[in-house]
């Protein structure tokens, strides 16, 4: 795997503007889905970077306000992948947002995407398409970067690109009941557009996570491959083990452990089981994530 020359941040913030739980005690909105803002600062510059915008607009704009972030200073979006609890919210963050604004995307992003499933929610369209069209997008200032390669984003801040090479656990999808439109023909999904962002820390990475359909662990080899940086300091985000076998729970949980993981945040559809098995395994290094929780580096 070639490595991706890239400097260090100085420091980085991550807000959890969004995401299935909204903590006890609290003014802000939860909601099926995810979205984090990402603040880093390298030797030269500042940026703020929107990951994923959940399936509405409307609380991550509630948390924001009560978190008092300004709109005018998102640099930019990175979706991590098509599903509509990712990406759902993107027309009107854009209109909210109000400025020319790159988004960065798999190039397959805008395939057509079904689920079939009881809730009628689940029906149907699945991905980013509907009303968040290219042709929407652009017309709401929003300026698609189509990238499905690792590539440094700004000195210290990497995408993994997608996940093709996988651990052995995780080379069967874990998630099923999805589907493509390909050559007028419906196949399973292999949801091979997920990609997740890395932060090059001085005391080691961070990785940023949507839903880890591709296998936290695999996702973290490729963190480290494409740095080159073996120490990891923090996963964060979605790992998509709700229907997970409990040998792959705990696969997963070991893998993280024994490659050096230091610590865990995670929540959304990573599942209580999971969540439970990774709280007994890394104990005060695990925490839930939930809307308006802070993490600093």
């Amino acid at each position: 795997m070639k490595q991706i020359k890239t400097g260090m941040l100085k420091r980085a913030r991550i807000t959890t503007l969004a995401e299935d739980y909204a903590g006890y005690s609290t003014f802000f909105y939860a909601q099926h889905g995810i979205s984090f803002l990402i603040e880093v600062e390298n030797a030269s510059t500042t940026k703020r970077i929107l990951f994923d915008v959940a399936h509405s607009a409307e609380s991550i704009l509630h948390n924001m306000e009560l978190l008092k972030i300004d709109l005018s200073s998102i640099d930019m979006i990175f979706l991590s992948h098509t599903h509509w609890d990712h990406t759902w919210g993107l027309i009107d963050m854009l209109k909210a947002i109000d400025k020319e604004i790159p988004i960065i995307v798999h190039p397959d992003i805008f395939r057509p995407t079904l689920k079939f499933a009881p809730a009628p929610m689940y029906n149907g369209l699945y991905g980013i398409s509907g009303e968040s069209t290219i042709s929407k997008i652009e017309e709401n200032k929003g300026k698609l970067f189509f990238v499905g390669e690792p590539f440094s984003i700004i000195d210290g801040v990497l995408s993994t690109g997608e996940i093709r090479e996988k651990v052995e656990f995780e080379k069967e999808i874990a998630f099923k009941g999805a589907y493509v439109i390909k050559d007028g023909l419906i196949k399973e999904d292999d949801l091979h557009d997920e990609m997740s962002v890395v932060l090059s820390l001085p005391d080691g990475l961070a990785i940023v996570i949507g839903c880890g359909h591709p296998g936290v662990a695999s996702i973290v080899n490729k963190a480290k491959s494409i740095t080159g940086i073996q120490k990891v300091k923090t996963v964060i985000g979605g790992f998509h083990l709700v229907d997970a076998s409990d040998e792959r729970i705990q696969k997963s949980v070991r893998h993280l452990k024994e490659t050096g993981v230091e610590r865990v945040f995670t929540g959304h559809c990573t599942g209580l089981k999971a969540e439970a098995e990774f709280m007994k395994e890394f104990g005060e290094r695990f925490e839930k994530l939930h809307s308006g929780k802070i993490i600093e580096f």
